[in-house]
Parts: structure tokens; sequence; C-alpha cells
């Protein structure tokens, strides 16, 4: 699906519960809702957003599709690497089960029944955000020490993997380090997810330069089939799992614009919101202004 297809097949209003589906809905998160097909699971993207870890009243209309889309872009390209969560054939999995409404199709994947793994698995290729603020006040970042007079946005000399609890919804994941991540789920697997995850990370950061942007940081989520092989799940390098920025407008020494909801969270900050439920109502222009920024992402990666 290309730019202009993805654009003609948004919804003008947000889709912020998923209600048209006759399967038992057995999860939900920030964004997604989880389906039991009996076989597989029906992963699909609602419209919702959340800031600060809290769902706000107003959803992004099409960001679901957006997501979705995007996704199945990236899970093609890195499927050489590590494999995904996908069923092959999508078009007959849905056709398979009756699922014809076409909304529902494009926010949404049929995926295979696996373990999630209890991390996730975060990788920073630049020194912003939280690792920024940590770095200010300590020179690490989740206990690495980094290398003196690094400035905000700076490119890191080396891509870091910097795992973190997987908090339940309306909770902060917490940063862990080698010793706890290995604690969690074991060595030998800890090593693979970390290895895979750098490796991800590269892969993404070339094909992102190639569209005229830069991906500073993202995040992963792995599971495992009864045979213990390590799967790609969730979504992957998208502008919710992912930081990205505009590579003409790059410099150090600041926080660069990024093509996702921080537009959102600048606006949240200026109202000087308190970051606890209930969350404020969006301006009509902030709401088109982040669809904008997730639209700009996917012409720029996907054409």
């Amino acid at each position: 699906m290309d730019t202009a297809q993805l654009a003609f097949s948004l919804p003008t209003k947000a889709v912020t519960e998923i209600n048209h589906v006759s399967f038992k809905k057995i999860g939900s998160g920030k964004v997604r809702d989880i389906f039991d097909l009996g076989d597989a699971l029906l992963l699909s993207a609602s419209d919702r957003l959340s800031a600060f870890d809290v769902i706000l009243p107003d959803g992004i209309p099409g960001k679901g599709i957006i997501l979705t889309q995007l996704s199945l872009w990236w899970f093609d390209k890195t499927k050489g690497l590590i494999a995904n969560h996908l069923f092959a054939n999508q078009e007959a999995e849905y056709a398979k089960r009756g699922i014809t409404d076409r909304d529902l199709q494009l926010r949404s994947m049929i995926v295979k029944k696996l373990k999630p793994l209890t991390i996730e698995c975060v990788v920073r290729g630049y020194i912003v955000g939280s690792g920024w603020s940590s770095y200010q006040k300590s020179g690490t970042v989740c206990g690495i020490t980094l290398p003196s007079g690094l400035k905000q946005a700076e490119q890191l000399p080396e891509p870091l993997f910097t795992p973190t609890t997987k908090a339940p919804k309306g909770q902060h994941d917490e940063p862990i380090t080698d010793a706890q991540g290995e604690a969690i789920i074991g060595k030998e697997l800890y090593n693979r997810v970390k290895e895979i995850s750098l490796t991800l990370y590269k892969l993404g950061h070339e094909e992102t330069k190639k569209a005229g942007m830069i991906l500073a940081d993202t995040k992963f989520e792995f599971g495992t089939d009864n045979e213990g092989n390590l799967i790609l799940i969730d979504e992957v390098l998208t502008p919710d799992s992912s930081r990205y920025w505009p590579a003409d407008g790059y410099k150090t020494g600041i926080s660069p614009p990024s093509y996702d909801k921080q537009f959102v969270r600048d606006h949240l900050l200026a109202i000087k919101w308190n970051q606890t439920p209930p969350a404020p109502t969006l301006p009509e222009d902030v709401i088109l202004k982040t669809r904008e920024k997730y639209l700009a992402a996917f012409k720029n990666l996907v054409g």
C-alpha cells in the first residue's frame, strides 16, 4: 500500500474502540486490542493515543491503520533477520475467518499465538529524551557509563541496548541492567534478544537514512514459540515505538522535532497538565498536525 492509497483509506473520525468484531476480546492495551481466533490472534490497532502513560480522550483518525501498514512494511524488510508473528497470507486468513470489514483489515494483523517475553527491548542510537536526562545527572544511561562531553541529540559511539520492564497499562516501564535482564528471562535468551535488537536497529537506521530521516531510538518486543524459537512480535519501527527525526533539520544541542506524538506531548506540557487522569481533550489543530506527522513518516519510508 502506497501513501495515496493509505490516505484515501483513513477514517474522518478516530476509531477509539474496536467493537465490530465477533471474536472474544482477550486483551486491551494503550493502542491495541487483541481478539482470540482460536488458532490465532487478531491484533488490532485503534486510533487511541496515550501520553505520559495516560490514554487521551481524543484519538488520531487513522493512526491505527498507519501503524499497522508501516509495521507490515517493516516486517517484510526484517524477515530475513528474524521470523515474525504474522501468518504469511493475511488476505487468506481474513477470508478464512469471514473478516470482511475493510477498516478492520487495514488496522489489524492475524498473528500466531506465542509467549511474549517479559521485557521490552529498547535500542538508543542517540542521546536524547530520558537518556539525556540521565546522562546529565550521572554520565550514564541505564547504568552504562558514556563518554563525557556529549551534546543533546548527539549520535552515540555505538547503539545501546537499554531494556525495560513491561509494566501494566497505566504504570511506567522501568530500566533494567543486563544482569537484571538475564535474571528475568535467562542469560542465553537475553543475549540472543540483545544481539538481534541491535541488528534490527542498525537495519532500521540505514533504511531510515535513505528516506531522509534519522532513527534515534526504538523499542522491539519478542516472543517464543513452543520450540523456544525467538519471534519478533507486536509493532515494529513505527512512530509509536520509535523516535524519527527529519535528517535535514537535525542538529545537536536541542531535541529535534520528531515524526510522532511529541507534538501532543509539547501541547500537554504547555498547558501544564499534571499527567494524571483524566487527560484533557485536544484541540482540532493538534489532532490534525499529529496525523500529518504519522503520514509524513509513512510517506518518507514507503513512498
